[in-house]
């Protein structure tokens, strides 16, 4: 189970997310309670350990402006969370390892998501970094042949039924693990994550001891 801990506007809240078992923090560019500068964020990503993913989360930016901050940050994934069109998010993924291209729950466009090229999903509220939580069912038109990351009112408490009701390939989560906007809660950070990795379904289970999925490789 991928678990990406996002929102983070510190070096200390990412060295957190690390340590308790995240395969990836997000950063977001977009105007926000959460928004951080790049140089900032170029700052924290070169003291994280490589294996991370670390994204930096756009809404309505330019293509070109999302390619030059995350490869000017050192970041290794952009996250699209608004109306971006198909060959916007094409034109990103040419230029950037990784993309996440996010989805309002509901969304007709999920009938064509694979349209857009991105390497996953993301399915959302209608109000993201809300906290809301959305009626699960509506993930149902989430491409099955792409991994899906659930977001959207995700907390330590009803990750687990989350999970097993959708089946993600991933969670994401921002406000759902904070005592405070943009501040992480260590316990709500730890509890999250390991209800999360509880509850993945069986095949995306790895050895003991390993992280249950490499982001870098496929299903």
């Amino acid at each position: 189970m991928f678990v990406k801990i996002c929102g983070i506007t510190s070096e200390e809240d990412a060295l957190l997310a690390v340590a308790m078992g995240a395969d990836a923090v997000g950063f977001v560019f977009a105007p926000s309670p959460r928004q951080v500068a790049a140089g900032f964020v170029r700052d924290i990503v070169r003291r994280l350990p490589p294996e991370v993913m670390t994204v930096g989360v756009f809404r309505d930016e330019s293509p070109q402006r999302v390619v030059d901050v995350v490869n000017g940050s050192g970041l290794r994934a952009a996250q699209l969370h608004g109306r971006e069109t198909a060959e916007q998010t094409a034109w990103v993924r040419k230029r950037v390892p990784f993309v996440v291209k996010a989805f309002v729950a509901g969304d007709p466009a999920l009938d064509r998501a694979d349209d857009f090229g991105a390497d996953a999903i993301l399915v959302d509220s209608h109000a993201p970094g809300s906290g809301e939580v959305f009626d699960w069912s509506l993930a149902e038109g989430a491409p099955i042949n792409r991994r899906v990351i659930l977001a959207g009112g995700l907390t330590p408490e009803n990750v687990t039924e989350a999970i097993t009701t959708v089946r993600p390939w991933g969670v994401d989560v921002s406000t759902g693990v904070e005592d405070a906007p943009g501040h992480k809660d260590a316990r709500k950070v730890r509890d999250f994550i390991r209800n999360a990795r509880a509850a993945a379904p069986r095949r995306y289970q790895g050895d003991e001891g390993t992280r249950p999925f490499d982001w870098q490789e496929e299903d």
